[in-house]
């Protein structure tokens, strides 16, 4: 086991297993307050070692949202603003950019394979959005080709409380194939700070697709 950093943060890179491919995903982020929860996200993905390629969506609303809960200029992203704010190389090409109005792009078409799509965090109009099948954007034909195609999309839905459409909206998801993982970390692991609440929510998601974290928030049982 050896140890890396992403954006200053210690992450855990677990090379005692062996992995065959290397993962494509997509990763959307949306209007939804949570940010963070994006960002720690991509970070754990990139230092991974087994995901090779993240084809980015992040709405209109989602960079006022950064601003404010961030405060930080992601208008206009490219590659390189991109790898800044995660804390990665500047040449990293990692993480692929695409525009929300790009339906061409890569991520619009089942015949691109990749292992699946998280939306972290997820507002409620997106979800509304892709459990009606009205793909308007790249966000939502993306989510829409997961579900079509059967492979993996996670849902982060970030919003309280929750009424009865927003539930009747997830549900629609879930039957449709989709996992709803709602932005509600535990508190087993006696988080102490909020970066420690935002890293447990985000090893759930990795836990989706299997891809190796730090294992310091997994239940034991041995406190009990």
């Amino acid at each position: 086991m050896s140890y890396s950093t992403c954006g200053g943060l210690p992450l855990v890179r677990l090379q005692t297993l062996e992995f065959t491919f290397h993962m494509e995903l997509t990763v959307a982020i949306t209007g939804a307050s949570g940010t963070i929860y994006a960002q720690r996200t991509l970070q754990l993905l990139a230092a991974s070692g087994v995901v090779e390629t993240i084809n980015l969506i992040i709405s209109d609303t989602a960079i006022t949202v950064a601003q404010v809960e961030l405060g930080v200029n992601l208008r206009e992203p490219n590659t390189q603003k991109i790898n800044d704010w995660l804390g990665l190389e500047a040449a990293s090409k990692l993480i692929r950019y695409w525009r929300l109005d790009n339906l061409a792009a890569k991520p619009s078409s089942g015949s691109n394979k990749q292992a699946g799509m998280i939306i972290v965090p997820c507002s409620m109009a997106t979800i509304g959005a892709i459990a009606s099948g009205a793909g308007t954007n790249l966000i939502h034909r993306a989510a829409d080709v997961c579900l079509k195609e059967g492979r993996k999309l996670v849902v982060v839905p970030r919003e309280t409380p929750y009424n009865a459409i927003h539930l009747e909206n997830m549900l629609r998801l879930t039957r449709a194939g989709a996992r709803i993982l709602p932005a509600s970390p535990g508190f087993y692991h006696r988080p102490q700070t909020i970066d420690d609440l935002v890293q447990h929510l985000c090893y759930r998601i990795l836990d989706q697709f299997d891809i190796p974290h730090a294992s310091k928030t997994a239940w034991t049982g041995e406190e009990v």
